[in-house]
């Protein structure tokens, strides 16, 4: 099975978690905090598999400026963005921000969503689409592919996942598993009868159950205690 990983950036409420939750059937948004003031804060994280056999996994990365420590976490190892604008506000500064970083991270693969395009009609989107592409010129995502969605009512869905599954076919080289594991970690945090704890995106090898791996540069050893 091949393993793709696949972030989200874009503007607070854009509606990032909602179309997560539109293609995997999962609100990655855990922390009663978030919920109650409907906005992610945390790294969030689940997976869908694709009709090609793919499972891709997804991090959800926040969009409020506050949180941007946390977005930056998130961006390490994904294979595709999903670039997501509201279709009724266009590219606003923490869109501006989060491409930004994504471009000095690297990143080179992604897909443009248009979303909440229920809220507008067919002449404004065609206008937002223009103006969009003008910001973007020069750059990584000057030549994206656009998709027009709905997370809400669901129009479009069925071509975004349509669009992922040709870009992990055709552009997403896939992992390596014969080599070493690497895995960059995007949190830490402290949990009651456990200690410190570490997690990451798995970027290469392979990891199981009480393995014991090497922290870097320390050299500290630690062990995978769950997956």
């Amino acid at each position: 099975m091949k393993h793709i990983i696949i972030g989200t950036a874009g503007h607070i409420d854009h509606g990032k978690t909602t179309l997560i939750k539109a293609l995997t059937g999962r609100n990655t948004d855990r922390w009663e905090e978030e919920q109650r003031r409907g906005i992610t804060i945390d790294l969030g994280f689940t997976y869908f598999d694709l009709k090609n056999g793919t499972r891709a996994g997804i991090i959800d990365v926040p969009g409020h400026e506050k949180f941007i420590n946390n977005m930056v976490a998130g961006v390490v190892g994904m294979d595709l963005v999903l670039l997501v604008v509201a279709a009724d506000e266009g590219i606003m500064p923490q869109t501006r921000e989060h491409i930004d970083i994504l471009e000095m991270l690297g990143v080179k693969k992604s897909i443009l969503v248009l979303n909440k395009c229920d809220l507008v009609d067919d002449e404004w989107l065609e206008m937002v689409e223009e103006e969009i592409r003008e910001e973007l010129s020069g750059t990584f995502l000057e030549n994206a592919p656009v998709v027009k969605v709905s997370a809400v009512t669901g129009q479009g869905i069925p071509e975004l996942i349509d669009r992922i599954e040709h870009v992990s076919e055709e552009e997403v080289e896939e992992k390596d598993v014969h080599t070493i594991p690497r895995l960059p970690v995007d949190r830490v945090f402290s949990l009651s009868g456990f200690g410190t704890i570490v997690t990451g995106t798995l970027i290469s090898g392979v990891i199981r159950k009480e393995d014991t791996l090497e922290m870097f540069p320390g050299g500290q050893e630690c062990k995978i205690r769950s997956i």
